[in-house]
């Protein structure tokens, strides 16, 4: 599926496991990071995963999260501990891989929001200005 999605003229895709990032990065032509401070990004988490034990909130593939999973060693809260510093690593190693696509990569949630309105209001000159 993973291919099909590639070989198209446009996708994005939201994070991609190392099975099909290779794939992915040979046809990307951007790739956008949100690459937070720890702490935002683990208080996010903790707020998400909260919210998901309290309502049974479906996720990916119909899983739920319980608080026997997040108690548990494949917690998703673990995962980011033993995630975050390879994460950075890997974005550092794209950006000083001149066959990678470039990247941009935000710090702050409202330079991130600034980036998505500049683009949207230049997408709306051209396309009145008919390009």
């Amino acid at each position: 599926m993973t291919a099909a999605i590639a070989a198209g003229d446009r996708w994005v895709v939201d994070s991609a496991y190392a099975s099909v990032r290779e794939l992915l990065l040979a046809r990307a032509e951007l790739v956008v990071a949100l690459d937070y401070p720890r702490w935002l990004s683990l208080g996010r988490l903790l707020r998400r995963t909260v919210r998901r034990c309290l309502t049974g909130e479906l996720i990916c593939n119909g899983n739920t999260e319980t608080w026997r999973l997040v108690l548990s060693r494949d917690s998703i809260i673990v995962w980011h501990f033993r995630s975050f510093a390879a994460k950075r690593k890997s974005l550092a190693a794209m950006r000083a891989d001149p066959g990678m696509p470039p990247v941009i990569s935000f710090r702050r949630p409202r330079d991130l929001e600034a980036w998505i309105a500049e683009a949207g209001q230049a997408a709306g000159a051209a396309e009145i200005s008919g390009r």
